[in-house]
């Protein structure tokens, strides 16, 4: 299921240390192509916003490599757009304001037209060009949210991170940002690297799963691929053949053998790769 146009991100042996204490995570090697949704699950404590946080050039490892088209990540930039598990706004501004302040960041010479043009564009493309003038704490948590994800849209970035971005929110609200965010990426054929707790919400987003074992000393086990084909859609995806041999082998892995693996003295070099098409396991 591997995007031909190429690696976008390669991570090679990646660890995080804090002071003298053991590793957080270790050894994590995997790519990411580009236009590919990976989602990365795992018990807390394994490292995952680390991760998370060292991609988008906020944090550095301890040892190990991330390259972006080849160029190795050391800080943040434009090209690699965040969205936390908080919205993070700036109360003081509007949400059009609020998008506004992230296109100017990254064409500070736009001109007033085209701003006002792309703040509509990316608020329609959530559904909230009615709230474009109201403030941030006039808003729903859901709609806060969204507000969000247009603002990390709106810059463009080539790869758009999302650290467990609708965990604080009901199940209904989650449901329709789901969907929408399906219908943006499938739109903008955006790459997204996403940590979530919920396995359901893997199954539905993700062209690849990333399965870590549990910390300390964690580290990348396994790899699902997700063989049920797009478009997906809430309501039927439970149809398909493979969905419950997926949601299954992501159930078992957190529920047992995630802390399993933890025992293991020996961290592999590379993930299994699971494949329900082809029913094998085979190294990266």
């Amino acid at each position: 299921m591997l995007n031909n146009d190429g690696k976008l991100i390669e991570v090679g042996s990646l660890s995080k240390r804090y002071g003298d204490g053991e590793n957080v995570f270790e050894n994590v090697n995997f790519d990411i192509y580009k236009n590919e949704f990976i989602c990365l699950i795992g018990h807390s404590g394994c490292g995952k916003s680390t991760i998370l946080n060292a991609l988008a050039g906020l944090e550095n490892a301890t040892s190990g490599s991330i390259l972006m088209n080849g160029k190795e990540v050391v800080k943040p930039s434009l090209e690699r757009g965040v969205v936390f598990q908080s919205h993070a706004l700036l109360p003081w501004l509007t949400v059009g304001d609020n998008i506004g302040f992230a296109l100017k960041a990254k064409t500070p010479t736009i001109s007033t037209s085209d701003l006002t043009q792309k703040i509509d564009f990316y608020l329609n493309m959530v559904g909230l060009a009615k709230v474009k003038d109201k403030k941030p704490s006039q808003l729903s948590g859901g709609m806060k949210q969204r507000v969000g994800i247009a603002r990390a849209f709106a810059t463009q970035p080539e790869l758009l991170l999302m650290d467990e971005p609708f965990g604080a929110l009901d199940a209904l609200t989650r449901g329709v940002i789901q969907d929408e965010l399906v219908n943006i990426v499938d739109e903008t054929q955006q790459t997204v690297f996403m940590i979530t707790h919920d396995i359901d919400e893997a199954i539905l987003l993700a062209d690849r799963i990333f399965l870590m074992s549990n910390g300390p000393r964690a580290f990348l086990a396994e790899i699902v691929e997700n063989t049920i084909p797009k478009p997906r859609h809430r309501d039927n995806i439970h149809h398909h053949a493979h969905y419950y041999k997926i949601r299954n082998h992501l159930l078992d892995f957190l529920v047992h053998r995630s802390k399993a693996l933890q025992q293991q003295s020996q961290r592999p070099s590379h993930p299994k790769v699971i494949n329900f098409s082809q029913m094998a396991w085979d190294g990266l």
